[in-house]
C-alpha cells in the first residue's frame, strides 16, 4: 500500500470481513483453537469488581452533563490485557485498529474482553510511551497536599481498590488461604537515569523533581526520583581448586522491588508491596504476612551478606525482630538460617535449609511467569504509578492462576 493511499473506509472493512481472512472467520478459528480471552472471560466474573472500581474512580452522578465516562469494568479489562502483554499506554491505544474498525462497522460479535479493551486510555493527554505526571512522585498522603488525581493509580491501589476483591473473587476452594505463606521479593528494572553528582545527592536527600530542575519542567517530568540503584548479587557459588569460593557476580539494577506473599496450597498472590530497589526485604515482612491463612508457617529466604565497601548489603528476612514478631503472633518461622561468619555451614542447618528451599521455590515461579510471559518492566514515573503497574501485574497473574486451577478441577 502506498504512503499516499487513503486508509480503508468502514464499508471496505465490512466488505473485506467476508473474505476467508476476514475478522469473523479469524475469530472462529481462534475459538476452535482455544482463545485465551474467551477462557478468561468465562473464568473470571469481572462484574464482581464493579463496586470497587466505581468507588475508586469516584464517578459523579452525571448531573453536570458532559460526555459519559467509559465503563469501569471495560477499562479494568483493558488494563489487565495491557499487563498480560507488556503493552505501553501508546501501544495499548493504537494497536487494536482492526478491532476499532469492527466495532464501527457493527460486524460479528468479537471477543468480549477485546471489544471492551478498545476505549482509549489516555484521557486526551499526549503520550511518549511513559506516563510522567510529576505530582505522582510526591509521597502519598502528605499533610497539606492534594491527593493524586490520576485514575490509574487510584484504580489499582492495593488496599483501596482492585487487589482485595481479586483475592476473594474465587468461587472455587482456591479462594481460601491454606497451608502457610511464602514471602519473597524481586527486582523490576526501569529506564536508567543519567544525572550529575549534584542531582544524585539532591535525589537522595528526598527532593522532588520540580525542585531539582525548577527551570526545566519538561525534563523534571521525565525524571524518576523514587527509583533507586542497587546491586543484584547472586548465582550459584563456584569454588577454586583449593576449595575457596569464587567472587559472585554483582549486576547493577535501577528500578523498583516487588514484594509478594503467596499461599502454599494454591499459589495465589495474597499480599503485595512495592518499594525502591534499594529497600531491605526484611522490613516488608510485616506488610506481607497475614493471619487469614489457615496455616501458621512462613517461608522466606535469608540471603548471604555481601561486603561491599565494608557494608552488608542485605540481611533479608531473618532477624531477631522479625522472629520475635512472628512468635508473638503464634506463627512458625521457616525462614532460612544464615551461614555463620567465618565458619562452615553446619550440616544439620544445611539440610534444614534445603528442605525449606524445596517449598520456598514455588514463589520463584511467580516471578518467572511475570517476567517471561508479562515482560515485567516499569515504564512509568514515580512510586505511585509503579505500585499501580505491579499491582495490575499481580492481579493478572492471579487470573492466570485461577484459570489453571479451574482447568485442573474440570479435568478431575
Amino acid at each position: 500500500m502506498g504512503h499516499d493511499q487513503p486508509p480503508p473506509s468502514h464499508e471496505q472493512c465490512a466488505k473485506d470481513s467476508g473474505h476467508y481472512l476476514g475478522l469473523s472467520e479469524h475469530l472462529e478459528r481462534l475459538s476452535k483453537d482455544g482463545d485465551p480471552l474467551e477462557v478468561l472471560e468465562a473464568t473470571v466474573d469481572f462484574e464482581y469488581f464493579r463496586p470497587w472500581l466505581v468507588e475508586g474512580l469516584g464517578y459523579g452522578d452525571g448531573s453536570k452533563g458532559g460526555r459519559p465516562p467509559f465503563d469501569p469494568v471495560s477499562m479494568f479489562k483493558a488494563l489487565i490485557l495491557q499487563a498480560q502483554h507488556n503493552l505501553s499506554e501508546a501501544r495499548m491505544e493504537f494497536m487494536p485498529v482492526g478491532i476499532c474498525c469492527a466495532i464501527a462497522c457493527r460486524l460479528a460479535d468479537p471477543r468480549p474482553a477485546v471489544l471492551d479493551a478498545v476505549p482509549r486510555l489516555q484521557s486526551g493527554r499526549g503520550n511518549t510511551g511513559r506516563e510522567h505526571d510529576p505530582t505522582l512522585q510526591e509521597p502519598p498522603h502528605r499533610d497539606g497536599d492534594a491527593p493524586p488525581s490520576n485514575e490509574g493509580v487510584r484504580l489499582a491501589a492495593p488496599e483501596e481498590g482492585i487487589h482485595p476483591p481479586s483475592r476473594r473473587c474465587h468461587a472455587s476452594p482456591a479462594g481460601q488461604r491454606m497451608a502457610g505463606q511464602i514471602v519473597d521479593a524481586s527486582l523490576v528494572p526501569a529506564p536508567k537515569q543519567r544525572n550529575t553528582e549534584a542531582e544524585k545527592a539532591a535525589i537522595k536527600d528526598g527532593k522532588l523533581a520540580r525542585d531539582i530542575w525548577p527551570d526545566e519542567p519538561n525534563k523534571a517530568a521525565h525524571k524518576d526520583t523514587n527509583a533507586r540503584w542497587t546491586l543484584k548479587i547472586g548465582g550459584k557459588v563456584r569454588y577454586r581448586p583449593d576449595g575457596t569460593p569464587l567472587p559472585l557476580i554483582a549486576v547493577p539494577v535501577f528500578g523498583y522491588k516487588s514484594h509478594i506473599s503467596i499461599d502454599r496450597r494454591f499459589g495465589f498472590i495474597r499480599e503485595s508491596a512495592v518499594t525502591a530497589a534499594s529497600a531491605a526485604d526484611g522490613r516488608q515482612l510485616r506488610r506481607l504476612v497475614s493471619r487469614e491463612n489457615t496455616g501458621t508457617e512462613v517461608w522466606a529466604a535469608s540471603r548471604r551478606l555481601h561486603a561491599i565497601a565494608c557494608r552488608p548489603m542485605d540481611s533479608a528476612y531473618r532477624s531477631q525482630r522479625n522472629e520475635a514478631w512472628l512468635a508473638k503472633r503464634l506463627m512458625v518461622s521457616r525462614i532460612h538460617r544464615r551461614k555463620p561468619a567465618g565458619k562452615p555451614m553446619p550440616r544439620n542447618i544445611a539440610r534444614a535449609n534445603a528442605k525449606k528451599s524445596a517449598i520456598r521455590a514455588a514463589v520463584e515461579h511467580v516471578f518467572a511467569h511475570q517476567k517471561t510471559r508479562f515482560g515485567l518492566f516499569i515504564r512509568t514515573i514515580g512510586l505511585a504509578r509503579a505500585d499501580a503497574k505491579l499491582t495490575l501485574a499481580n492481579i493478572a497473574y492471579d487470573f492466570d492462576r485461577l484459570v489453571l486451577h479451574e482447568r485442573r478441577r474440570a479435568m478431575g
